[in-house]
């Protein structure tokens, strides 16, 4: 539980920075309609397990996790490319736009050949030739230009105006790089996630699925254990008639007949229930019933002998929370460049066209003009008061510190898992031989007590006692045999090779 805690951590940060599609459900759902038993082929474990995987919700959650892990790995990919903006606007002026204040008067001057240059035109004194000065002390121009304020005056009263800018990063500090690891990682991890979801889901199948098995089995047990009860009242209330036994003995097994019907009765309802919530883990109607293909099976198929010990490199690389918490080491790292990138330059190269009405290209004209712009922009962290950045990436270290030091702890928790289910899967093996054994004894004893029950030397008592020694002989051997069927599973599922397809 604290390897999913530690994983959903790192999933909810990488989201914040930055599962195969779930699989198609199987036809066998919708051979199944609510509220009827179904009769005809027996369904597999397998079967189960594709309905329960096509059918679970937590696991489409997890899919529809990896695609958002996978879009937010193409929104980080996309700040490689650049970036294409238009803006534009429209704006209300109440004043025209005038050059000037007042009508204009510029003095023009004439090329005189004496100097061969340019000189001022002035009005001059016809007496003294020279030139006349006017009130204001300055010197009166012979000629002048005549600037009228109307034809510097512009009408701005309605200005549309527009840009189209193109941005391409150049170097971000590292930023866009770390941007796309974190986003690899993290989709990584959402896939991980849905696997080991998906895992949970098959174990939780398989331990519904025997436990059917199971009932199914101890429900038959429960008859048969009816049925020999029944047989010895039957034999015990003749023996009442003739004589040979007493009323005490046949309401010794009256009661003992009774107590088993009740419970048979408790069997059958937990049969019913288990079957309920096999039916609930497929994602069917919980009053959906089926036959299970090992409903009837005898005897366990062992599978091959179970290891002591396993190359334990192997099981870190198939278990999917242990990768989920190594991708989660490696975002981290990246989150530290993250950090360094804001202590970084940044250079961009920006482009732009811009465009207005009135246009300033063309004596502020009444159409749309505009023209081309290129240039670069390179911005550098100076200082920053406090060290911010300073501290944001020795904090971002120590995250990766300690997600390292999870891992790791993560590692010695499947390993010390990995040694106590083989040790559970072994002594379940062992323990389902010995039921066996038992059940030839308890076969032999109930045998001897009937005949002897026969033959007049054993009491109802005796038959009883060898009645219920079988009936715990074979009780513990259904419940060995189920436990060695969830140890393996369980086995499978720790070591990293539980099919989930």
């Amino acid at each position: 539980m604290r390897i999913f805690a530690i994983l959903s951590g790192i999933v909810a940060m990488a989201t914040a920075v930055c599962v195969p599609p779930a699989m198609a459900q199987s036809d066998l759902s919708n051979d199944i309609p609510a509220g009827v038993a179904v009769a005809g082929a027996p369904v597999g474990l397998d079967s189960c397990r594709a309905m329960a995987l096509a059918n679970n919700k937590k696991l489409r959650m997890k899919a529809e996790g990896i695609v958002m892990a996978r879009e937010q790995k193409k929104e980080a990919f996309a700040a490689y490319l650049p970036n294409i903006d238009f803006a534009g606007g429209y704006m209300y002026n109440q004043k025209e736009l005038s050059m000037f204040d007042s009508d204009q008067y510029l003095p023009v001057k004439s090329f005189d050949l004496k100097t061969q240059s340019y000189e001022f035109s002035l009005v001059k004194n016809p007496i003294t030739g020279e030139p006349v000065k006017g009130p204001n002390g300055q010197y009166i121009p012979e000629q002048v230009a005549y600037l009228p304020k109307e034809a510097l005056t512009y009408d701005i009263h309605n200005v549309f105006f527009g840009a189209v800018t193109l941005t391409q990063p150049i170097y971000m500090g590292g930023k866009i790089v770390a941007m796309n690891k974190i986003t690899h990682y993290a989709e990584n991890i959402a896939k991980d996630m849905h696997n080991n979801e998906a895992e949970n889901v098959v174990y939780a199948v398989d331990g519904a699925y025997w436990q059917v098995v199971s009932l199914k089995a101890k429900y038959k047990l429960a008859v048969s254990y009816v049925a020999l009860l029944d047989t010895l009242r039957s034999n015990v209330e003749a023996m009442v008639k003739q004589g040979v036994a007493t009323r005490s003995d046949l309401l010794t097994v009256d009661v003992k007949l009774n107590q088993a019907q009740v419970d048979l009765v408790k069997v059958d309802n937990g049969l019913v229930l288990s079957r309920m919530a096999l039916a609930q883990v497929c994602g069917l109607p919980v009053d959906a019933t089926f036959p299970l293909e090992d409903e009837d099976s005898e005897q366990l198929n062992l599978s091959s002998e179970i290891a002591i010990n396993y190359d334990m490199e192997k099981v870190y690389a198939r278990r999917s929370d242990l990768r989920a918490l190594e991708n989660g080491v490696n975002i981290y790292r990246q989150k530290e460049k993250v950090a360094l990138s804001e202590m970084l330059p940044n250079v961009a190269l920006v482009g732009a066209y811009s465009f207005s009405n009135p246009n300033i290209f063309d004596g502020f004209k009444k159409r749309f003009n505009g023209g081309f712009s290129v240039g670069a922009m390179v911005t550098i962290p100076l200082w920053n008061v406090g060290g911010g950045s300073y501290h944001k990436l020795k904090a971002a270290k120590a995250q990766s510190r300690i997600a390292a030091l999870e891992l790791e702890d993560a590692k010695e928790m499947v390993d010390l898992q990995v040694k106590q289910s083989a040790f559970k899967a072994q002594e379940a093996v062992r323990t389902y031989n010995m039921t066996l054994a038992n059940i030839e004894k308890a076969d032999e004893n109930l045998r001897q007590a009937t005949l002897g029950f026969r033959e007049g030397v054993m009491t109802t008592d005796n038959v009883m006692a060898a009645q219920t020694a079988w009936l715990k002989a074979n009780s513990e051997k259904i419940d060995a045999q189920i436990d060695v069927h969830l140890c393996d599973v369980y086995l499978s599922k720790v070591l990293g090779t539980l099919a989930i397809k």
